[in-house]
């Protein structure tokens, strides 16, 4: 498991603050785009960088078992709004505070880009059950139309078809990625668009005036189309990836028990520890799957270790 001195990189956690904009201006997931992510067969899904729900909501809906992380608690806040009964933690994904082998997928939606990737990527293999997935979907501006490239000119470039990122490509933990896409059209009108841009990272991270200048520049280029609030349709191309686990990390135990490490069933038990008082830690190996040898059946091999409720 990573040190205790992680960190979510700054741009993570400049959401908290226009979680209302974020959840009003940015489009949504398609449905079919989660389901060939997930599959047909119910799953125990980790989610990284939940934010909003946006995607946390379709899983749900699909039938997994879904716990939604953000290192965010602003972002968290809103995501109980839209799914209350739901399992969330305030977590980053460079510190998953789960057992060995725990879930059938995880995910991350609009957030890769946000993670040390040299750090949540053991942390996403550890968590995975042999044979298990890590997925991301993005969604990216269709700049092949006209003005949406001259939007991005303003707001920023999101290139599509950039593929899957390096770090992932590379990694030694995941075997070769398959990958989908998928279109939609997102309706914004003048006030719509505004959120949009506020929930930008590069938007969101500037002081209050350099904020307000881009909107103004954004809102210009939207009058000079003459819509008001008929609004426009933006395109989008939704990107998806997911990479089978090949490698997980093996943990080391070190370190002493931690008394917030308790069980996911609510039962407030703390987590299975050695006579010394030391707990599974933070150091990692990698370790070669062997596809013919059933893995260990640990008394904690299910269990997560935090309170989700």
């Amino acid at each position: 498991m990573a040190t205790d001195d992680t960190t979510p990189a700054p741009a993570a956690l400049c959401f908290g603050a226009v979680a209302e904009a974020y959840d009003r201006g940015r489009p949504g997931f398609p449905r079919e785009a989660v389901a060939w992510l997930s599959g047909e067969q119910p799953l125990t899904i980790l989610e990284l960088g939940a934010g909003t729900g946006k995607l946390t909501e379709h899983l749900v809906a699909l039938g997994h078992d879904v716990h939604a992380t953000d290192p965010d608690p602003g972002m968290l806040d809103r995501l109980a709004l839209r799914l209350p009964e739901l399992r969330v933690s305030q977590t980053p994904a460079e510190e998953i505070p789960a057992a060995d082998a725990t879930f059938d997928l995880v995910v991350a939606g609009d957030a890769f880009e946000f993670f040390d990737a040299d750090k949540a990527l053991p942390e996403i293999a550890r968590v995975l059950k042999r044979g298990g997935t890590f997925a991301i979907i993005r969604n990216v501006r269709d700049e092949r139309v006209p003005w949406v490239k001259r939007l991005g000119k303003l707001i920023g470039h999101l290139p599509a078809g950039a593929g899957l990122d390096d770090a992932v490509e590379a990694s030694p933990y995941f075997g070769p990625a398959e990958d989908s896409s998928f279109k939609q059209w997102q309706v914004i009108d003048r006030s719509s668009v505004q959120d949009l841009v506020r929930s930008l990272p590069e938007v969101a991270m500037l002081e209050r005036t350099g904020q307000e200048s881009r909107l103004r520049e954004v809102l210009a280029f939207y009058d000079d189309f003459g819509r008001g609030m008929d609004g426009m349709q933006l395109p989008w191309v939704t990107e998806c990836f997911r990479a089978v686990v090949g490698i997980q990390p093996k943990t080391i135990r070190q370190g002493p028990v931690r008394p917030d490490d308790v069980d996911a069933s609510g039962s407030g038990e703390e987590s299975p520890a050695d006579t010394d008082g030391t707990y599974v830690g933070e150091a990692t190996l990698p370790v070669a799957l062997a596809p013919a040898v059933e893995p260990p059946a640990d008394d904690d091999s299910g269990m997560l270790l935090i309170d989700f409720r």
